[in-house]
């Protein structure tokens, strides 16, 4: 902590480092209730696209972790922002259950793309009229551009490869407004009173959570759960501020060691 201010804001992913599926990681809800009685800042944040924010919640409530509804920040929040900001006219490449995050988002006439893990959506209709929308002119805006994600029958495809797809086509950049992007950071830790180096993210995606956090100024613990595989630490630099097997771990060394 050399040259760090002292800790105020511990940022958690939820898929794979709190719960996957509707699977809790173990012991994962006595260490946040143990971490809740420290000194610090708690805040959730989430590249989740496939339900809303509430939907989400009622999920987390159902394996009994003690959240509000306040305390979590997707990325389908920040891309809606964006949305508003610019006054785009998406066409939405998300889940139903997705859609209540967008309520009173005008689609009609689109001319923006929205992209997130769709699985429903992804097929050649669907990703042709985006394709086309681009190719017009319209931005493409990535919800977020992950590889893949743990499921519990295993690994699955993330909606990145669907963006790359459209980008390689379109031969243009998305705007990717989640992890592991700065923005996403800096809008998280906005109404903590906290600046980047008074925090630290822990999640199970090396790139994403950790490399993203640490781009933006932040300390970065890596847990051994969820899409974690082997080496994934030495894919990123610098590395994390530490690998832990699991979240009970990680808040174990920041109650010891980092307040």
């Amino acid at each position: 902590m050399a040259g760090r201010r002292a800790l105020k804001a511990v940022l958690i992913d939820l898929s794979g480092t709190l719960h996957i599926e509707e699977t809790a990681v173990p012991g994962a809800q006595d260490a946040l209730n143990r971490l809740r009685e420290a000194s610090v800042a708690v805040k959730f944040v989430t590249n989740t696209t496939k339900e809303s924010k509430k939907n989400l919640l009622e999920r987390l409530h159902r394996l009994n972790f003690d959240l509000q509804e306040e305390e979590i920040f997707t990325s389908l929040s920040a891309a809606r922002t964006l949305l508003e900001q610019k006054r785009h006219r998406p066409l939405l490449l998300v889940e139903d259950s997705a859609l209540e995050d967008f309520t009173g988002i005008e689609t009609s006439e689109p001319n923006a793309v929205v992209i997130g893990l769709a699985p429903d959506q992804f097929n050649y209709q669907t990703l042709n009229k985006a394709f086309r929308l681009v190719l017009d002119g319209a931005p493409l805006i990535a919800i977020h551009k992950a590889r893949y994600y743990k499921r519990m029958d295993g690994l699955a495809l993330g909606p990145g490869p669907f963006v790359a797809a459209l980008e390689y086509a379109t031969d243009c950049k998305a705007i990717v407004v989640g992890k592991p992007e700065k923005s996403f950071f800096a809008q998280a830790l906005s109404n903590l009173d906290c600046n980047p180096n008074e925090a630290v993210m822990v999640g199970d995606d090396a790139r994403d959570d950790v490399g993203g956090a640490q781009n933006a100024g932040m300390l970065g613990i890596l847990v051994k759960t969820g899409k974690y595989r082997e080496g994934d630490e030495r894919k990123i630099h610098p590395p994390p501020h530490l690998t832990c097997e699991s979240f009970p771990e990680a808040v174990e060394h920041i109650l010891k060691n980092m307040l």
